[in-house]
């Protein structure tokens, strides 16, 4: 009897012991052993020295344990003990030097004060975390999507390397964190909406109607996220200027074909609208948190103009690289970014389309195959969301426009006479007017969707960049499928 009883309290001591060790962490605490998980990782990171990137690179993943007490190599903190691991940090590492972030800037964002929760009004569990100085967006992934992302690195660099002024998102790094028994996957990311202005309009845009009505929780909030049939009730579009809208709808187009072609779906548009002539409550509660801007080609403004060399980005504090716009008589600044990229068209995704499409219009559902979903994404923002301001301009110049561009026309076919058979193509970013958007003009990616046929779009888009990513997606990423 007293063996048994020795057994007995030798368990029950160790079940509290596995208690107390796995008690799970405060939400406080979890942000803190995030922060300090991410500054121990950054600054271990400046030992090794600065070299080109390697395909291996993209794979390696660091591991350490920070016990609460401090050991040789981790500092001690008041934390529950907690693992680290860093994905690909060498890769990370030249994505921030890329965008010009230094470590000390990236450094005190992400450590010198307490991390701000923010709301999440999607569908999907995951928690989002502000720095204080509104530079940085930190949102927890699933497993799966921090694997697709890891998978997706070698891609992404190069499309960085050819384009670092894109809307899709801009990733910092990738962490993964066990804390108290709480297994965290944390990806850092520059921040789409400033607080420093307020938003009098929020919207995540897919371009499709099923039920893609904010709920009634939603729209109680001081804040609220609306979605696509929300601005089509709510608005009849943002006029741009001709050259603001092209370059918009440019860097759109060419964004999806590569989300495209990673076989990528149901993205979103994340859009904030702030109305420069509602003077009241018109600035955020941190007005100057975005003075002294640390991130090159991070607001929605250098993110489709300006040459992508300019070594220093330029903001007004103002405007905060808000894109220009209009709505009927008021004035606006619009900010928007790509988001949610990291859901690929796998198995499941084609069994929930599936599914979907045999209760409701398959072709109203937000899961679709990739290259419709591109298409019927550029569309709506192409007719819907985003329209141009026609000039008023005489007949005359348009006569002496268009006679300018046959003559140039002819001179090339003077010079470069076509062979038999080849088809002739001249395009112009002037003859835009009333066309939609779509993708599928670029038939070695995308095949012309029938119910989309009346639509056309081509904005030169740099051809070698479209052999890359076809390659890519056909070579590496069909394990999705």
């Amino acid at each position: 009897m007293s063996t048994a009883a020795k057994d007995s309290a030798g368990r029950a001591a160790r079940g509290s012991k596995a208690t107390k060790d796995f008690k799970k962490p405060t939400p406080a605490a979890l942000k803190g052993a995030i922060q300090l998980g991410i500054g121990y990782a950054v600054g271990n990171l400046s030992s090794k020295p600065d070299r080109d990137v390697l395909m291996q690179d993209f794979s390696v993943v660091e591991s350490v344990y920070l016990p609460s007490e401090g050991s040789t190599l981790t500092p001690a903190h008041h934390y529950p003990d907690f693992r680290l691991k860093t994905y690909a940090p060498l890769a990370f590492r030249y994505f921030r030097e890329l965008f010009g972030i230094k470590p000390d800037d990236y450094l005190y964002s992400m450590c010198n004060e307490p991390l701000i929760e923010l709301s999440n009004p999607g569908a999907s569990s995951s928690w989002f975390y502000l720095t204080s100085d509104d530079e940085f967006i930190i949102k927890t992934v699933q497993h799966k999507e921090a694997e697709f992302l890891q998978k997706l690195l070698p891609g992404y660099y190069m499309n960085l390397n050819q384009n670092p002024r894109t809307l899709l998102p801009k990733f910092y790094g990738l962490y993964y964190i066990n804390c108290g028994g709480v297994n965290v996957r944390v990806v850092v990311m520059n921040n789409v909406l400033p607080c420093a202005l307020k938003m009098n309009y929020k919207y995540d845009l897919k371009g499709s109607t099923h039920k893609r009505r904010a709920n009634r929780k939603e729209r109680l909030k001081s804040s609220p996220t609306f979605k696509d049939l929300d601005f089509q009730e709510m608005h009849e579009g943002l006029h741009f200027d001709a050259e603001t809208y092209n370059a918009l709808m440019k860097t759109l187009q060419r964004d999806c074909r590569v989300l495209e072609s990673f076989k990528i779906m149901d993205y979103s548009l994340l859009l904030g609208v702030h109305v420069l002539d509602k003077k009241a409550g018109s600035r955020g509660g941190r007005g100057d948190s975005r003075r002294g801007q640390k991130v090159l080609y991070s607001t929605a403004l250098e993110s489709i103009q300006g040459n992508a060399k300019d070594p220093e980005p330029v903001v007004d504090d103002d405007t905060m690289g808000g894109i220009p716009a209009k709505h009927k008589d008021e004035k606006l600044l619009i900010f928007l970014g790509i988001i949610d990229i990291l859901q690929s068209y796998r198995f499941i995704k084609k069994v929930e389309h599936s599914w979907k499409a045999l209760v409701h219009d398959g072709d109203t559902v937000s899961v679709h195959r990739p290259n419709f979903y591109a298409d019927r994404f550029l569309n709506f923002m192409g007719t819907t969301v985003f329209k141009k301001i026609n000039a008023l301009r005489g007949t005359s110049s348009k006569r002496k426009r268009g006679s300018l561009y046959a003559a140039k026309s002819a001179s090339q076919e003077v010079l470069s006479p076509l062979r038999p058979g080849e088809e002739k193509r001249t395009q112009s970013m002037d003859h835009l007017d009333g066309k939609s958007f779509s993708s599928s003009n670029q038939p070695d990616l995308v095949p012309k969707s029938s119910d989309l046929a009346h639509v056309s779009f081509d904005l030169d888009c740099p051809r070698d960049e479209e052999r890359i990513f076809s390659s890519q997606s056909d070579t590496e990423l069909d394990v999705y499928l």
